[in-house]
């Protein structure tokens, strides 16, 4: 009996032991991949920021040589300042955003180094925060500094404030409509040891499952939402320059209504470590750090001076330029009024205003902008019957192939992606506008339509009908007259050429251009009889005789030798019958 209890026990104890180690081996195996994965990930982080740093390396040399290039170009030709100004506020503008990718990078790696001065902190506040008025006034927002005290000495590291300052007005700025408002107060305690920096705006505001990530690096935000761009650097590198100055950030926002971010920065000696503060140099008030940079405000009045240039009569095209971005918007009329009639509006919504009260013979839009981008501005127009003549180009910064179609789906003729040549620009222009221009100037040499007995208005499909026949009519000659050039005639891309004429006429695009030759081929047979097949067939811009009489007796039902024996019949008949 004891024996068969204590096997009993025994076996237990083995089943216990299988169902532990089971167990622990089922809870290992996750904890194991996870760490796996975590390691994983770790080290691809490690990599890609090793990648980002050589790469802002690399960068940053060739942007120096032309940074110096631009002020050697200063020296030689002084009469392109305004070209001048506007690469070197972009040169600055990269440099900038390279030099926050190296800066995140170090704070990922601890490599951020902190080193305070002595001098009136509220005195650089202010005046740091001046230097991005700029970016307040070219949106039409106000902008109010508040500084109690106005005066107050303390420790701060220069080059650290001034980008968290630059980081929170800037965003600010971004995310705060035209005509909005945006506040900085700065105060301090009543031990003047700390200093409290608030940056509030009455902007779009953030949704509540956003604010969580808001300080992640990488994290998009809003940005397509309110159709401007960023990194996701900004808000993450400026928590860490905040946590490396030993101060505290937070942020309270309510979406729809805006934003406040509230910094608290200690700035007495005794907060710092000895080898963070640097007692031989002083703060400079007067010369805020070089990471704020822009054009002066009346940089667009400047550049909008009718004297410089020539004088265009009034039968030049006019072209609208639709972009948010000023100083691409001012390089790209300064270079087109040269030979158009330029227009100018910085979102869908001022486009269409534009359109309605000028004639214009093409838009030039961009994609991302704020209160109406350029997918739906373009499908505005198209869908308008007063607008749909009009071809639009799309400038947009995306690449992938779905971003190219909805382009085309939206009812865009042409798109061009960002990065762009002026040259190529102009070149998309001339073509859309000249083939439009040539399609105005061929008379209608296409057999008209059947009367109607009671005459009924052009629908639009009735215009592009029109239209289609007369530019085919115009390169009847030409055997090399193909799809893609026939859509660029039309200022339409090939797709949408090739379902409007499926859906209004059963044919492709191929079928209609043979239809309209052939039916000319007959015209010319029965104007002048005595024309050979072959000269016929050349005129109507088939280079194979053979195959345009293959094509015609599939069309006609009869051989063309025959058709024009037929029409010289009838010509002789009717010659030789007496006169009425």
């Amino acid at each position: 009996m004891y024996i068969c209890s204590m096997s009993l026990i025994f076996e237990n104890y083995k089943i216990l032991l299988l169902i532990g180690f089971v167990s622990l081996l089922l809870i290992m195996i996750p904890i194991g991949r996870w760490l796996y994965l975590r390691s994983v990930r770790l080290r691809n982080r490690l990599h890609m920021s090793y990648l980002f740093t050589n790469i802002t390396h690399e960068l940053l040399t060739p942007l120096t040589i032309l940074a110096a290039s631009t002020e050697q170009l200063r020296i030689t030709h002084p009469e392109g300042k305004q070209e001048l100004d506007l690469m070197e506020l972009n040169i600055n503008r990269i440099m900038r955003l390279l030099q926050q990718i190296l800066e995140t990078s170090k704070s990922q790696e601890g490599g951020l180094k902190l080193l305070v001065s002595y001098g009136d902190v509220m005195n650089y506040i202010t005046e740091t925060a001046r230097c991005t008025e700029p970016l307040m006034r070219r949106k039409n927002l106000t902008f109010t500094i508040n500084c109690k005290p106005e005066s107050m000495m303390g420790w701060i590291d220069t080059d650290k404030l001034d980008k968290i300052i630059f980081n929170l007005l800037s965003n600010a700025a971004k995310y705060t409509p035209e005509g909005g408002q945006v506040t900085l107060d700065v105060a301090t305690n009543r031990y003047y040891n700390h200093v409290t920096i608030r940056v509030s705006d009455n902007g779009i505001g953030f949704a509540k499952d956003k604010m969580k990530h808001l300080f992640s690096r990488f994290y998009d935000g809003d940005y397509r939402r309110s159709q401007t761009f960023g990194t996701g650097l900004g808000l993450a590198l400026t928590r860490d320059l905040v946590y490396l100055h030993k101060g505290t950030i937070d942020c309270k926002s309510i979406e729809g209504q805006g934003t406040t971010f509230t910094i608290d920065l200690p700035i007495s000696k005794e907060a710092f470590a000895p080898s963070q503060i640097d007692e031989k140099n002083n703060i400079q008030v007067k010369v805020p750090s070089g990471n704020i940079l822009d054009l002066p405000y009346n940089a667009p009045k400047e550049l909008s001076d009718e004297g410089q240039y020539p004088r265009l009569d009034n039968d030049a095209r006019t072209v609208l330029i639709v972009e948010d971005n000023q100083e691409l918007m001012m390089l790209m009329r300064q270079l087109l009024r040269t030979k158009y009639h330029v227009l100018t509006a910085s979102n869908g919504v001022e486009a269409l205003d534009v359109i309605r009260e000028n004639d214009l013979d093409i838009i030039v839009s961009d994609v991302m902008m704020p209160q109406m981008d350029g997918y739906e501005l373009t499908r505005r127009i198209k869908q308008d019957e007063d607008m749909s003549h009009l071809p639009i180009i799309l400038l947009t910064a995306k690449i992938q192939n779905e971003d190219q179609q909805e382009a085309l789906t939206a009812g865009a003729d042409d798109y061009i992606t960002k990065p762009f040549s002026i040259k190529n620009l102009t070149l998309h222009i001339d073509n859309i506008v000249e083939n439009r221009e040539r399609i105005r100037r061929v008379t209608q040499t296409a057999e008209a339509p059947e009367e109607e007995p009671v005459p009924r208005p052009m629908s639009l499909d009735d215009v592009f009908l029109k239209k289609a026949i007369e530019c085919i009519n115009a390169h009847l000659d030409d055997s090399d007259y193909d799809r893609d050039t026939f859509a660029a005639d039309m200022g339409a891309s090939a797709s949408t050429l090739y379902n409007k004429l499926r859906a209004l006429t059963g044919m492709n695009v191929s079928s209609f251009i043979r239809d309209i030759r052939l039916k000319a081929a007959c015209r010319m047979a029965k104007e002048n009889p005595e024309l050979r097949v072959s000269d016929i067939a050349y005129r109507v811009g088939f280079k194979d005789p053979k195959y345009f009489a293959t094509s015609f007796k599939k069309e006609m039902g009869i051989q063309p030798k025959e058709y024009f024996e037929q029409l010289r019949a009838d010509d002789g008949a009717s010659a030789t019958s007496p006169k009425k």
